[in-house]
């Protein structure tokens, strides 16, 4: 199963991406895909490169996620190319694109805008499943952050809020680091989780500078669904208002 969202988008055996497309603004481009395509993971010599040591199941989730990206990128009219990781991991988009990507267990999916349309665009997704590790939810939240949680899971008990909350502080790092080049720790940026399927993330330390405009918070949306859950942030240019969904 595979998927683009997007009015530009005129790719063979694509339609909507039903779970991220919904959580970002009509100029963005999002493709997602449930499973990998059979066969040997399909790559350009310079992604070869990068996971030719990799055991199988990381060369394909590798595959995969690239193959998303390169369908949203089609659907802002632009040609596959090789894409790299640059510094700290973050994908290198062709000039004038901001891109972010996401993979778990079952489920990969991009997204990708103009610069001139969004500032930066961050995606992440989760099993919908407790965090794996005892103690992990006391290293990636802030105190204020867990006294949600409990109250969240009695109004939405299908959602694993503390896996949810990881996810939106995933998805705000990816939003932050293109535009400042530095790390953001977990406790460096506040959520504030609304069930309805949004979320803001108040930033505790300086935020980038967009335009001559200082950034303070992060305004990101959530879903879930087949088992996954999914956050995004999409960033606007400073001065323009929220897109629609």
């Amino acid at each position: 199963m595979s998927a683009v969202t997007g009015t530009a988008a005129r790719l063979p055996d694509t339609g909507t991406a039903a779970l991220v497309g919904a959580l970002l603004p009509r100029s963005a481009v999002a493709s997602e895909l449930w499973q990998d395509p059979p066969g040997p993971p399909v790559l350009f010599p310079e992604e070869e490169r990068v996971v030719a040591a990799a055991v199988p199941a990381r060369r394909a989730e590798f595959a995969t996620v690239r193959l998303c990206a390169r369908r949203a990128l089609a659907g802002l009219g632009l040609a596959p190319g090789p894409l790299l990781p640059g510094t700290a991991g973050a994908p290198r988009w062709p000039d004038g694109v901001v891109g972010t990507m996401t993979h778990c267990r079952g489920y990969r999916a991009a997204a990708v805008a103009r610069r001139t349309d969004l500032a930066a665009l961050g995606l992440d997704a989760e099993p919908n499943e407790p965090l794996p590790q005892p103690g992990m939810l006391e290293l990636v939240s802030l105190p204020e952050e867990r006294g949600q949680l409990r109250s969240l899971a009695a109004r939405r008990p299908s959602v694993c809020w503390d896996r949810l909350l990881f996810s939106t502080k995933e998805s705000v790092y990816k939003t932050w680091y293109p535009l400042t080049g530095r790390p953001l720790d977990f406790d460096e940026a506040r959520i504030d989780l609304d069930p309805a399927g949004t979320f803001r993330a108040e930033l505790l330390v300086d935020g980038p500078v967009v335009d001559g405009i200082r950034v303070t918070a992060f305004e990101g949306r959530w879903r879930t669904g087949r088992g996954v859950v999914v956050s995004a942030v999409a960033l606007p240019p400073p001065g323009s208002a929220p897109a629609a969904a």
